[in-house]
């Protein structure tokens, strides 16, 4: 993951942040389901917040290391894919910073209903001069932060396009649930030196996510909104298998 021009790209967040905010409140109101009880405050789409722990984590990428903002920001179930899946904290454990992080911008982001659940997807760039996309899971704490749940990405031969303005869509709610989980639920159905499997939602069920992965070590990754009544597949990627060995980090935001 990465930033762009420095002087574009702080604009071009701030604008985003605000936009969002506005995009939330436009579209849902305070975006929270009919019949909800919760908390004042809690139970609301704010995609702005998510966008605001995706700069926080770039920044502390920049200014304390690479692998130090992935455990930082991880959460205590989270998976990357080195391009194998792992359990982030168990191989991010230890592990140096590189002399000069992977930097990126998030172009896109999709929100639960609820707010519990985000995904965000964007651009980055190695030191090295090559770029990809990146996929990250976000899971918003018990105190109201965000933490990232799963971490992926590829390598392209150019760099994805920068579109004029972060774009971000929030699922429809459904009247009068309140949580089909209270904290939303993570699942690693399988998780083997061949295969695995795994998937999550959100507290009330409005955002989902599932990824798999082949024992060549390629990887199907997607995810589902309700939106129009129903759920709706709104992202779907696929990862190649390696052609050669992987450097140490291939495959996840961090180390695309």
């Amino acid at each position: 993951m990465r930033p762009a021009a420095p002087g574009r790209a702080r604009a071009f967040v701030f604008a985003a942040v605000l936009g969002l905010g506005a995009v939330a409140m436009a579209g849902h109101g305070d975006a929270r389901p009919r019949g909800y009880r919760g908390p004042p405050g809690h139970g609301t789409a704010n995609p702005s917040a998510l966008v605001a722990a995706e700069i926080a984590f770039a920044r502390m990428a920049r200014e304390k290391g690479q692998w130090s903002a992935f455990r930082e920001y991880a959460d205590e179930d989270a998976t990357m894919f080195v391009p194998e899946a792992v359990r982030a904290r168990d191989w991010l454990k230890g592990r140096d910073d590189p002399p000069a992080p992977v930097q990126w911008q998030a172009h896109q982001v999709w929100m639960s209903c609820d707010g519990t659940l985000g995904v965000t997807r964007g651009a980055w760039q190695r030191p090295d001069g090559s770029t990809g996309y990146f996929t990250t899971i976000w899971k918003r704490q018990k105190k109201g932060d965000f933490r990232w749940v799963l971490d992926q990405g590829d390598t392209l031969a150019q760099p994805l396009a920068e579109p004029d303005m972060l774009s971000a869509s929030v699922a429809d709610c459904q009247r009068g649930v309140r949580g089909v989980e209270p904290d939303g639920t993570i699942v690693v159905e399988e998780q083997s030196a061949s295969r695995a499997k795994g998937s999550g939602r959100s507290a009330d069920g409005t955002l989902t996510w599932k990824y798999a992965v082949a024992p060549d070590r390629s990887r199907t990754i997607s995810v589902s909104m309700r939106k129009d009544g129903g759920m709706r597949e709104v992202l779907a990627l696929s990862v190649a298998a390696p052609v050669a060995a992987p450097r140490a980090g291939d495959g996840g935001a961090g180390g695309q």
